[in-house]
């Protein structure tokens, strides 16, 4: 029986015929990486790859590491196997990795998302055979808002704070949907005040993108300062001491997984809006429609109901085992905060 061009193994995503892994979870020699969140950029790898906007994002999470950085659609070719990375829109230098060997195609999404959020490079449809799509959202509940809606809706949540004399904080990710919020907020109602976890990484991205201008929160910021301003915090600074500095105020997450509203009461947020990096029920459907391929391999999230649901509409799908998700993620950023608290 013929071996798969890609195989799943206890370190990770393996291409057998170039000894190179995808997004590995375990210490290899040479690993393809899609992007910089640290459930798919791990250290201790010898040598990475990765798309060029990502090289100083995973070299300030990382250190000191042997990385080389790749423009979108350059093939490289190693022992006989094409490699090529192509945007995947999920955040700042996120790629889908193409493998290609003996007329075979293979597609790993790493994550992704359809819409056009103006950071990142917008997602581009890719044709193969197999198509390894993530599928954290696989669930028909979830249905994306244009963020131009969600966005109005935070910056009227922002205002009205503000006539209350209260500082709004909102949550999400250091990486990726801080700036993501922070592209998009309107810097005309007031202040934008950071998280040095945030801070940290937007200083990074700058200059690959036009950012308004941001305040770092230190030990001598007053909270007089921060009334009627908004502060970007990872979700992990939630209920910390860091926090409690700032009465009174408000707050908030930007998340897909505020959709339920049963999440943002364990996670006693005030408001939540549904905002996500990931692609929503509908964008994987289309995804994976447009891929034309014949095999989809499910990896993390809803996975059994999402590729028993594929089965359904005539596709060959299964699932996957990783150590992918956003537990990983919330770890890594609670690291990030001690390193800055």
């Amino acid at each position: 029986m013929k071996k798969p061009l890609l195989e799943f193994t206890k370190k990770g995503i393996y291409c057998e015929q170039a000894k190179v892994y995808l997004d590995p979870w375990k210490p290899v020699d040479k690993a393809i990486i899609s992007h910089g969140h640290a459930d798919h950029s791990r250290y201790g790898h010898q040598q990475y790859i990765t798309h060029r906007k990502n090289v100083p994002i995973i070299s300030h999470r990382l250190g000191a590491i042997n990385v080389t950085g790749k423009e979108w659609g350059e093939t490289f070719v190693i022992n006989n196997v094409k490699f090529s990375l192509h945007p995947a829109g999920h955040i700042i230098g996120s790629s889908q990795i193409r493998v290609e060997h003996n007329g075979e195609v293979w597609v790993f999404s790493g994550d992704y998302k359809t819409e056009d959020d103006g950071v990142s490079m917008p997602y581009e449809a890719l044709k193969c055979n197999t198509f390894i799509s993530e599928c954290t959202f696989g669930l028909p509940a979830f249905k994306w808002t244009p963020q131009q809606e969600v966005f109005a809706d935070i910056n009227q949540w922002w205002l009205e704070n503000k006539q209350e004399g209260k500082t709004s904080i909102l949550f999400g990710y250091s990486l990726g949907k801080a700036q993501r919020l922070l592209k998009h907020i309107n810097p005309e109602i007031g202040k934008i005040y950071t998280h040095g976890a945030i801070e940290n990484i937007t200083e990074v991205l700058r200059p690959m993108v036009d950012f308004p201008e941001t305040n770092r929160i230190t030990k001598d910021t007053k909270k007089e300062e921060l009334l009627g301003n908004i502060v970007l915090a990872p979700p992990n600074a939630h209920g910390s001491n860091w926090i409690r500095k700032m009465v009174p105020y408000v707050t908030a997450s930007a998340s897909g997984w505020m959709t339920f509203r049963g999440a943002r009461r364990r996670r006693a947020i005030d408001k939540g809006f549904v905002l996500s990096d990931h692609c929503d029920w509908q964008g994987l459907l289309e995804s994976i429609e447009a891929s034309n391929a014949e095999k989809v391999i499910c990896t993390h999230g809803y996975t059994e109901i999402f590729s028993r649901y594929l089965r359904e509409q005539g596709y060959d799908a299964r699932t996957e085992e990783t150590q992918y998700g956003d537990e990983i993620l919330e770890t890594a950023e609670a690291d990030e905060i001690k390193a800055v608290s």
